[in-house]
């Protein structure tokens, strides 16, 4: 199956005729149509894309620069709609995440990881992940579909209303950066995916710049380039294995775009230089990727490319089939990189105990009952 074939398999739904158009997901050129069809001038687009974009407004009432008549005939065509709170779960670190429920009743995960100087929000693509990572949770659910650029969009909406965003001084706010390292293989969802990072980075809107916005991928080798041509994000690759070897085990994906192609596609990605490096995402895995021979060939295999690696210790999940890589082994793989003028941060797990950790994300979700669920939701 083709990329485009993929994209198209896994589409989202269609928005409900019978229910009133959302106006979250819009580029500012369909908003202006939209006004346009209404008979309006253009400066409406400009004003309805302040409120909704810039000012989180939910409410057409609350848009007190627009007349009440239009406003009326908004909350009659429109709605600004965002995904409904499941669940809301906080860790003893301060990691919050929310279950959100879409329209359409299917459910994804978002997570918010606080930090001193950052405030990092992870956002999902699709709904279930199209992967099947063998140590990520999260890889173990099926597919069911894409995430529309609303979807997407809303994601970040909400976690600023939640986080009382809106309004703050860009030096106040809890959500900072954005990484699209949620549920999902973005560049599996690109147009969709594209369309939201647009919206997000809209200077007259939720403004955020393409330096604080990290998109991750396991290696779909083919938009690679497009990503960083059209977008000029910071690229992040889920690389776990120095050998196609092991990596068609751990990243099937590989089968497909095996080393050599995922590497010549990061030594080509634009813009990228020794300031502004690709990440590599690296899980320690006891006894399986984690030795000073496999922390050797990572640097061969990373020569010539400005890169950090992100060395990231395993999350545990009922009936996974690896185990997380001792203190010691990490820490010898580290220092082998470092030696080689490699950064090689080692990533201190967060959300761990309320199953937001990086690769647990909607696992849990899944098998809650109602009654825990309920619990969860319930008043303090």
């Amino acid at each position: 199956m083709s990329t485009l074939e993929h994209v198209r398999a896994f589409a989202p739904p269609v928005e409900d005729g019978a229910r009133p158009r959302n106006l979250v997901g819009l580029s500012r050129a369909e908003l202006a149509e939209a006004v346009a069809a209404m008979g309006e001038p253009a400066f409406r687009a400009r004003q309805l894309w302040h409120w909704i974009y810039h000012r989180g407004a939910t409410d057409f009432a609350a848009m007190t620069s627009l007349s009440k008549t239009f406003r009326a005939r908004l909350a009659e065509r429109f709605t600004i709609r965002r995904p409904a709170v499941a669940t809301a779960q906080a860790s003893v670190d301060g990691t919050r995440k929310w279950l959100l429920r879409l329209g359409d009743a299917q459910e994804i995960e978002t997570v918010h990881i606080p930090d001193d100087d950052r405030g990092t929000l992870c956002v999902s693509s699709q709904v279930g992940c199209t992967l099947t990572c063998r140590f990520c949770h999260t890889g173990t659910q099926r597919l069911v579909r894409n995430l529309s650029a609303a979807e997407i969009v809303a994601q970040v909406m909400l976690a600023r209303d939640e986080l009382g965003d809106w309004g703050a001084r860009a030096d106040e706010r809890q959500v900072t950066n954005l990484v699209l390292m949620g549920m999902g293989e973005p560049l599996y969802n690109y147009d969709n995916v594209a369309k939201a990072l647009r919206i997000l980075m809209h200077p007259e809107g939720l403004s955020f710049s393409k330096r604080k916005i990290t998109l991750s991928t396991s290696g779909v080798v083919p938009m690679m380039a497009r990503c960083g041509a059209e977008l000029g994000v910071n690229l992040a690759v889920s690389l776990h294995a120095v050998s196609d070897e092991l990596r068609d085990v751990l990243v099937p994906i590989n089968r497909k775009y095996p080393l050599r192609e995922l590497m010549a596609a990061c030594r080509a990605y634009p813009g990228v230089h020794n300031a502004r490096r690709i990440t590599f995402e690296y899980v320690m895995l006891k006894g399986v990727n984690d030795s000073p021979a496999d922390a050797r060939a990572l640097v061969r295999l990373l020569e010539g490319i400005p890169a950090k690696v992100n060395l990231i210790p395993f999350n545990p999940w009922p009936g996974a089939p690896y185990e997380c890589a001792s203190a010691m082994a990490i820490e010898r793989f580290a220092r082998i990189l470092n030696e080689a003028h490699l950064a090689a941060p080692v990533r201190a797990p967060r959300g761990r105990d309320i199953m937001a950790a990086c690769g647990q994300l909607r696992s849990a979700s899944r098998r809650l009952k109602k009654s825990e669920r309920d619990r969860l939701t319930a008043p303090a």
